[in-house]
């Protein structure tokens, strides 16, 4: 294929050369003459292992070249890849100044053109930035005149200095958002020499994935750092905790608990949690992450009382009472602390879980009811007809099967609040919690 690649920096670079090295003849654009002239002498301008030997390869064989001319890289070429950088302002807005000037830039380019061309933005943007900055960019640099089909799409990338180049043709996965088809199958094309999955999906949703990995990865690193400390300060070998925590691949390093859905509560996450910021607390050891989860899991349980009340109706059913489906636990339910805060707002709530069995329950479950929710027992529904007449709301508190024959069941006169952000509706996984 002919491709045009806008940035020359270390993503730009990195991605025209390994794109000439799978066969594509590859165009390199960059206001920067002196980095246009440093890739035209086979000099990488940025500083990445086995990168100048690659580039000077491909230079050898022609299959790159490098211009300051936006006119002359989109006429030479089928499809372009917006490479150029967003810096972040102080306040941690973007700066998409460079998207919406080469965007201009293409879309002139374009002027008298009749063939289909494709422009697709690698750029790390947040949500929305290609529909909103992107697409206006080139419609105003065709000032009206655009004749030729004109595709976008998104592909972020996800390479890390020092090993970008082994990131590139072997990344997890290959990821394009666009609005339809043909777009994905020239990008799968484009891709064809790359030993990955390869993931179509929407823009605003190719644009997200690089944040939600980004910042996984941080909170990754801020995570390990602060067990480090509070190891150190308790006389634990830290690196020895951590590979034995390593080796579970069934819930420490896995998919589990990695679905959005509602908090989470039971007998052992939140005593855990406390007991060791109390442990780090201490020992004067300052844990910010590990002291925000508890935080931060409450604001999830404000969210859903809030979007209870919103609805303004006072009869509320609520599907799923303990913390987690499949058990009868109650203590430190996030679905109890929701019903106890709509019945003090004046709710009249009734309640379907068929795990809780007051009759049945024995020891600290049973306790804690008793020292806790008393009135729970003038809460509860024997079956889903009786909870469906009485409610106005339905409350989907978990992902247990009478949770999905409830959301299948509600009519046009119940509003449905679906804590479990729609997988009650799906194949049941684990729960949160334990």
């Amino acid at each position: 294929m002919r491709v045009s690649v806008f940035g020359l920096g270390y993503v730009g670079c990195v991605t025209a050369t390994c794109l000439a090295k799978m066969g594509h003849k590859v165009v390199g654009v960059d206001v920067n003459a002196d980095k246009v002239m440093m890739v035209t002498d086979a000099v990488p301008p940025v500083v990445e292992p086995g990168l100048g030997e690659l580039l000077a390869e491909v230079m050898r064989e022609k299959r790159l070249s490098a211009t300051t001319s936006s006119e002359e890289a989109v006429r030479e070429t089928d499809l372009s890849l917006v490479c150029v950088g967003t810096p972040g302002r102080a306040n941690g807005q973007l700066d998409v100044a460079a998207v919406e000037r080469v965007g201009k830039e293409i879309g002139h380019a374009l002027i008298g053109r009749t063939e289909p061309y494709t422009v697709v933005l690698r750029s790390t943007v947040l949500p929305g930035t290609t529909e909103r900055v992107l697409i206006p960019s080139l419609l105003a640099g065709g000032e009206g005149k655009l004749l030729s089909p004109l595709r976008v799409a998104v592909n972020p990338e996800f390479m890390r200095e020092g090993c970008s180049l082994r990131d590139f043709t072997g990344p997890a996965f290959t990821l394009v958002g666009c609005d339809d088809p043909e777009t994905a199958a020239l990008l799968r094309s484009l891709y064809a020499g790359v030993a990955a999955p390869f993931v179509h999906t929407t823009p605003r949703t190719a644009e997200m994935v690089k944040y939600v990995a980004n910042a996984f990865h941080a909170l990754k690193v801020c995570f390990a750092n602060e067990i480090g400390d509070v190891c150190t300060a308790l006389g634990v070998d830290a690196q020895e905790v951590m590979r034995i925590f390593l080796m579970d691949r069934k819930l420490n390093v896995s998919e589990a608990y990695l679905r959005p859905g509602f908090a989470f509560g039971g007998s052992c996450l939140p005593k855990d949690l406390r007991a060791l910021q109390y442990a780090a607390r201490s020992a004067d050891v300052w844990a910010p992450l590990l002291s925000t989860i508890l935080p931060s899991n409450e604001a999830q349980i404000r969210r859903a009382i809030e979007a209870v009340l919103a609805t303004r109706k006072r009869r509320v059913g609520v599907v799923g009472l303990s913390f987690k489906p499949g058990t009868d636990d109650l203590r430190e339910s996030p679905t109890v602390a929701l019903v106890e805060a709509l019945i003090g707002k004046g709710c009249e709530v009734k309640v379907l879980d068929r795990n809780v069995s007051l009759a049945r329950l024995v020891g600290a479950n049973r306790r804690y009811i008793e020292e806790e929710i008393p009135h729970i027992a003038s809460l509860m529904c024997e079956d889903l007809k009786t909870l469906l007449d009485h409610a106005e709301v339905l409350v989907i508190g978990n992902t247990s099967e009478e949770a999905a024959l409830a959301v299948a069941a509600a009519g046009p006169n119940h509003l449905v609040v679906d804590l479990t952000r729609g997988t009650a509706q799906q194949p049941s996984r684990e729960g949160v919690g334990f």
